[in-house]
């Protein structure tokens, strides 16, 4: 689960973080209001909230909403109303969120902080060393590129959540980042913070870019995002009222409603139902180079019932960008009949127009196959996912 920058914000000014003052506004005039209350003079930023990066060098589809990006720096307080009005109600396009953009509904009145350097500071969970890891760079550019580019620019420190950050560690991020000796316990207020509130919130990453660095030595986060383990939720009441529905695609709100999780691909003709991430990744790594491309993927989890299995293929059947589908199911707590009931369900309501390859292993695989092999459908069955790869591509370009 995802949340806006101005939330996480607040969550982390509540761990000692410092961060501009700053009021969130649904309206022109309330942005107006927001300004005067930060600051009598100026100047403000205006950050278009929605959840993506890139927001200053993305554009809006909207000719009304002018030139300007998702994040804009004003001076006077006229202009508050102008560019304000501009944005809300407009769509913003960046990098990360496909030509469709999004919509915004809401922006985040900031105080413009004067900073001489900037940063990125991350944390994740790295799971390769069961541990989690501390990203900093002195570029504020993608993380992605930078460590693809220029993997020099980046520092990555293991940290333990159950301790403070150790002196030798601190001093190696002094070193690293070229901080003037005034900014130390600064550094280390921040890193401690974002550790504790990581551990708190069961978070799966922080990310603070641009962290600034003022001339007075202060570090102030500039940006900030954070993201939470879905799983675990049910133990973070007070997160969970943060989520925006608004956000979410369609069809990744219509799954997460049964348990499900669905991803979309700005590209590709396949829909893929797996019960696992690892499995629908394996796919699309045998789809690379083919002529057709994962368009999409559901994961279905174990426990759930022969009706929410038919909600859930009903996700997929009836996305229109799918002109094939490919069913990976490793049977354990969910069992293979049950996916099989669901197809036959699914397909009664909705039909089955598209080409279908599904394969099966362990339990009640056996069953499952029977099941759709008297169904009557024209549902393809495949032994591994090499196969099911190759006859589903057969079908479809059959079917073309």
């Amino acid at each position: 689960m995802n949340i806006h920058e101005y939330q996480a914000k607040n969550i982390l000014s509540g761990y000692g973080i410092l961060i501009p003052k700053g009021r969130i506004a649904y309206t022109a005039g309330e942005a107006k209001r927001a300004a005067e209350n930060i600051s009598a003079h100026g100047p403000w930023v205006l950050k278009a909230q929605i959840q993506s990066g890139a927001r200053e060098s993305g554009h809006f589809l909207e000719k009304r909403a002018g030139a300007k990006g998702g994040i804009r720096r004003i001076k006077g307080r006229l202009d508050i109303l102008e560019e304000a009005d501009k944005m809300l109600g407009a769509t913003l396009v960046t990098a990360q969120t496909g030509a469709k953009g999004k919509f915004v509904s809401k922006i985040y009145v900031e105080e413009y902080v004067k900073t001489i350097r900037k940063f990125y500071v991350g944390l994740v969970v790295n799971r390769m060393e069961s541990c989690v890891t501390l990203l900093l760079s002195d570029s504020e550019d993608n993380i992605m590129e930078t460590a693809a580019k220029f993997p020099q620019k980046i520092l990555r420190v293991n940290l333990s959540l159950d301790e403070k950050i150790k002196p030798e560690a601190l001093e190696k991020i002094m070193h690293f980042l070229d901080l003037p000796e005034k900014s130390q316990t600064e550094l280390q207020n921040l890193i401690n913070g974002m550790c504790q509130a990581f551990k708190d919130l069961d978070a799966l990453m922080i990310e603070i870019n641009p962290l600034g660095l003022t001339s007075s030595g202060a570090l102030i986060a500039l940006d900030a995002k954070i993201s939470f383990d879905d799983n675990a939720l049910y133990r973070q009441p007070k997160i969970v009222p943060l989520h925006d529905d608004y956000e979410e695609d369609v069809r990744a709100l219509q799954a997460s409603k049964y348990g499900f999780v669905y991803h979309d691909f700005e590209n590709g003709s396949i829909g893929c139902i797996v019960n696992g991430d690892g499995l629908a990744l394996s796919v699309r790594d045998l789809l690379y180079g083919k002529p057709e491309q994962m368009a999409c993927f559901l994961n279905v989890k174990g426990g759930v019932d022969k009706d929410k299995i038919s909600a859930g293929i009903k996700i997929i059947m009836t996305n229109p960008r799918v002109e094939g589908i490919l069913i990976n199911i490793l049977g354990g707590f969910l069992r293979c009949n049950l996916v099989a009931e669901g197809i036959l369900s699914a397909a009664a309501e909705v039909g089955l127009n598209v080409p279908m390859v599904v394969r099966f292993e362990g339990t009640n695989k056996d069953e499952a196959e029977d099941i759709l092999a008297k169904s009557g459908l024209p549902v393809l069955i495949a032994k591994d996912m090499e196969q099911s790869v190759s006859k589903l591509l057969k079908a479809m370009e059959e079917a073309a």
